[in-house]
Formats: C-alpha cells, sequence, structure tokens
C-alpha cells in the first residue's frame, strides 16, 4: 500500500499511526509508573533507607528522566530522527528493566540500629536506573512531538489527538500501579520490577510493527550524516555508542544528589541562553513572542510538577504509615491509591475536552487554565490537612487522599494536555524536539524541588515503618499545608501575569483552545 493510501486511513477519525504510537506510550508508561510505584517502597523497607535518603534517590533518579530528553530530543532533531530515537530509547529501556528484577538481599537492621545491604544488589539497582533514564531520554520527548508531526499545520484534530494520547499515558500508569504493586508486595519485589520490564516489551514490539503507518514521518532530517564513517564506523552507530557509554556517568550522578543539583542548573542555564539567543537571532516579532509565553509558562509548571510529584514520596508513604487504607472491607496497597491519578484522567479527559469549547468565549485561555492548574493541586493538599485535622488519634480516611487525587487530576487535565500541544504550536520548526525537551527538563527541576519538599515530612523509621502515628502526622501535615498556600499563591500570581502572555502568543491560545 502507498504512502498516500496509508494516509487516507484513519482510525476513529485519526490516523492509524495515532494509535501505534498510544499503546507504544500506554506500554512504555506501564513499566516507568509501575516500577516508579513500588521505587519508595522498595528502599525504605527491602533496602532501609531512610526517609530522607529515599526521597532524595528517587528525586535525583527522577530528575534524570526528565531532563535527558533535552539531549535525546536536541539528537534526534539534529541526527537520528524521531523513529530511531523511540527505537534505541525503547531497547535501553527493556534492559533498564530486566536489571531491575534483581533484588539481591534484603536489607538487615541490628539492636544497635546499623544497617548492613546488599551493595552489589544496589550497584546493579543503580545501573538499572540508568539505562532506564538513557531510554527514557531518547524515547518520551520524541514520541510526543511524533504526536505532533501526524498533523498538518492548522488540522483541527491536533489537540483531540493530543488528548487520546495522554489517556493512552494514564491507561498505562492506572494498570501499572494495580499490576506492578500488587505483584510487588504480594510475590516479591523482583515480580513488580519484572512486569513493568514484560510491558516495556510489549511497548517496543508495538512501535516497530507499526512503522509502515508512520507513512515516513519522523526519519532523520540529515542522514547523510548518519551514513558518514568517522573514525571507522558509521556516525549513527557512534551515536549509540556513545549514548550507551553515558550509562556509566548517570550510574554514579544517580547515586550523587549534589552532582544532579549543579546538572539540573547547568542544563537549564545553558538551556535558558539557547532559547534567549534563538529568540534574538533567528525570529521575527511574532515567533518571538511565542516563544517568550512559552517559555513563561514552562517556568509555572515547574511549581506544579514539584506540588503534583508528591504522590510518588511523601503522599505514597502517607498512604503506607498514616492513612486506613480498608475500602468496603478491602485493605489497598498504599501504591494502589496512585491509580485514583489514572482512574480520574481516563474518566474526566473526555468532560475536561468537552467543557472547554463549550463555554465558548468563557473559555480560559491558556495561561487561566495553568492557573487553575496550580490552585486545583494546592487545594489537594488542603484536603490531606482537612484528613488529618479531623482524624483525631486515629489514622485518616482514606477518602481523603482520593479527594486529593481528584484535584490533582483536575489540576493535571488543567496543564498537561494543553501544555504538550502549546509546545509544538508555539515552538519554532526547527526546535520542536528540543522545547519539548526542555518541557520535561522543567519537570526535571520540579522533580528535584520535589525530595527536597518531601523531606519536610521525613519520618523516623525502624525496618522502614513509622513507629509514632501522631508524630508521623504532625510531620505530614506541616509539609501538605506548605504546599496547599504554595499552590494558591503561585495560581494568583499566573492569574494576574495571564493577560500579558495571552497577548504574546499572538492568537495561538485561541487554537489550543478550539
Amino acid at each position: 500500500m502507498t504512502n498516500d493510501a496509508l494516509n487516507k486511513e484513519e482510525f476513529f477519525g485519526h490516523p492509524k499511526a495515532l494509535f501505534i504510537l498510544f499503546f507504544t506510550e500506554m506500554w512504555e508508561r506501564f513499566s516507568f509508573y509501575g516500577m516508579k510505584a513500588l521505587l519508595i517502597f522498595y528502599l525504605t523497607k527491602y533496602h532501609l533507607f531512610s526517609d530522607t535518603s529515599g526521597n532524595l534517590l528517587i528525586g535525583s533518579y527522577a530528575a534524570l528522566v526528565y531532563a535527558v530528553p533535552v539531549l535525546g530530543g536536541f539528537i534526534a532533531d539534529r541526527y537520528l530522527g524521531f523513529r530511531k530515537a523511540i527505537v534505541f530509547g525503547g531497547i535501553m529501556l527493556v534492559l533498564g528493566h530486566i536489571g531491575m528484577a534483581y533484588e539481591g538481599n534484603a536489607a538487615t537492621e541490628s539492636i544497635t540500629r546499623e544497617i548492613t545491604r546488599d551493595e552489589t544488589a544496589l550497584q546493579i539497582f543503580y545501573f538499572s536506573l540508568s539505562l532506564i533514564i538513557v531510554g527514557v531520554g531518547f524515547l518520551k520527548a520524541n514520541i510526543s512531538s511524533l504526536v505532533g508531526e501526524l498533523y498538518e499545520k492548522g488540522d483541527k484534530r491536533r489537540d483531540s489527538g493530543f488528548t487520546l494520547f495522554y489517556m493512552g499515558i494514564n491507561l498505562g500508569s492506572f494498570m501499572a500501579t494495580l499490576i506492578c504493586v500488587w505483584l510487588g508486595e504480594k510475590y516479591g519485589w523482583s515480580y513488580g520490577f519484572g512486569a513493568a520490564g514484560v510491558g516495556m516489551f510489549f511497548g517496543l514490539l508495538t512501535f516497530i510493527s507499526g512503522r509502515k503507518l508512520l507513512m515516513g514521518k519522523g526519519e532523520s532530517n540529515n542522514p547523510s550524516f548518519l551514513e558518514k564513517k568517522s573514525f571507522g564506523l558509521k556516525n549513527e552507530w557512534l551515536i549509540y555508542i556513545g549514548s550507551v557509554l553515558s550509562t556509566l556517568l548517570f550510574w554514579q550522578m544517580v547515586q550523587n544528589h549534589d552532582a544532579v543539583s549543579w546538572a539540573l542548573k547547568i542544563a537549564g542555564g545553558i538551556s535558558f541562553i539557547y532559547i534567549v539567543y534563538y529568540a534574538a537571532t533567528q525570529l521575527d516579532g511574532k515567533a518571538r513572542h511565542q516563544l517568550i509565553a512559552l517559555t513563561i509558562l514552562i517556568v509555572f509548571t515547574i511549581v506544579f510538577w514539584a506540588l503534583f510529584e508528591q504522590a510518588y514520596t511523601s503522599m505514597n508513604l502517607f498512604a503506607d504509615r498514616i492513612l486506613d487504607r480498608t475500602i468496603f472491607g478491602y485493605e489497598v496497597s498504599a501504591g494502589q491509591f496512585l491509580s485514583f491519578n489514572a482512574l480520574f484522567i481516563i474518566l474526566l479527559a473526555p468532560v475536561f475536552a468537552w467543557i472547554w469549547p463549550n463555554l465558548g468565549k468563557y473559555n480560559p485561555n491558556t495561561a487561566v487554565k495553568f492557573a487553575l492548574a496550580l490552585a486545583f493541586v494546592g487545594l489537594g493538599f488542603g484536603a490531606l490537612v482537612m484528613g488529618i485535622n479531623l482524624s483525631g488519634a486515629g489514622k485518616v480516611a482514606a477518602i481523603w487522599l482520593i479527594l486529593a487525587y481528584f484535584l490533582h487530576t483536575c489540576g493535571e487535565l488543567s496543564l498537561s494536555p494543553v501544555g504538550l500541544s502549546a509546545v509544538t504550536k508555539l515552538s519554532p520548526a526547527k526546535i520542536v524536539g528540543f522545547m519539548m525537551g526542555v518541557w520535561f527538563l522543567a519537570t526535571a527541576s520540579s522533580e528535584f524541588i520535589a525530595s527536597i519538599l518531601a523531606n519536610i515530612a521525613s519520618v523516623d523509621t525502624s525496618n522502614g515503618t513509622a513507629p509514632d502515628l501522631n508524630l508521623a502526622k504532625q510531620s505530614y501535615l506541616v509539609l501538605f499545608e506548605y504546599l496547599f498556600y504554595t499552590g494558591l499563591g503561585f495560581g494568583l500570581l499566573l492569574l494576574v501575569l495571564s493577560p500579558i502572555i495571552k497577548k504574546l502568543m499572538h492568537g495561538v491560545d485561541n487554537e489550543l483552545n478550539n
């Protein structure tokens, strides 16, 4: 079948390639969120890390996971193309999850509270994380950019296409937080991590099998460079070899929070300088204003995700230690509460997609939606504050955490889908991949900040458990109150700035809202 014939074939009004990307991302997110949901418990309960050490390790890992797409997007833009970058990233992810399935021996704590850990197992664990970091770096930003490439400029299906794609992400997350957490806690950590690896393998197979449906989209813009040889090898292979060798660097960095901090500062500084340089020398007035508007929006996403990503550290430990997890006579695993976020997205995404255009002239502009997102995430922590205050001397009712996830989901739906679409519409065509990477670099910064914030609620533990319920409740109360006021405060600030940002967008905001 010719590309023209394939191009005319649609499924539910969208290019068939969208659904290949949907299922690829679904399985990739299954592997990513399944593993991430188990991480804090694996570290604190199995290897007996303190809350502080566990939070910081997850912060370093998550920050690198979201920072490396800046490089992955740049390499795909300039050399590999989106398709090859996604395949290479998928292979690295499969290898990383295979390594995660090796758990080694559990740590032990002596009477004097001296902890003995299996250092060999930990080093395998750290190296596996480095493989996943590189894999996500090549896959995450580029698969989102490839979704945007499926639609011509001005195609009104683009936003709904991104919404469907986003639902694929959350379908994978929903399944993962139920299945991987259940396997990990009931049968052993290796089963939970191994299931995540199987999911990624299916994602890679899905993408490779659907190559024809991409109709040549996502191929290299510089094939002659890839074929050219340097040091006796094709440049394409040198890119792959260099990327594999970079895992040695990330292997060490993931164990060093300070190194990650400096790397983020340097990467953020270079990215900002490049954006300023590109805007000043390569763009005219309108395009320059649009890039400035996008950059301002990205800065505010750092605050949103720093609060939202408490889910995998402080909120996860809160669910394990403070929450009455019995629902209708069944005790829900702490990590399984993360599935409520994905479930609410699946249920609410069509509602939000219907509400915005039907508001007509009252449809809020993109900056206002981002402000609402910050308010929602703040209010989610307000629900947890209320739950703790009403709990008396006992545990907190599960409904408060579920309400928090509902409000956080409303915030996510107000920011993330329209944000992904905004990156593809407001970015100059030559640096779309790079700006998508910057979007994830902002998330990397927020992940790092989130781990520091989570340590406000660090609790002294013995063999991975918090011995004093009321003391632990007070620690989480201090954190959640702080996050409540932070979300509302930054939401109000962005609301004040929204008319200026709308003006800088030069009408693109109308496209995003239709």
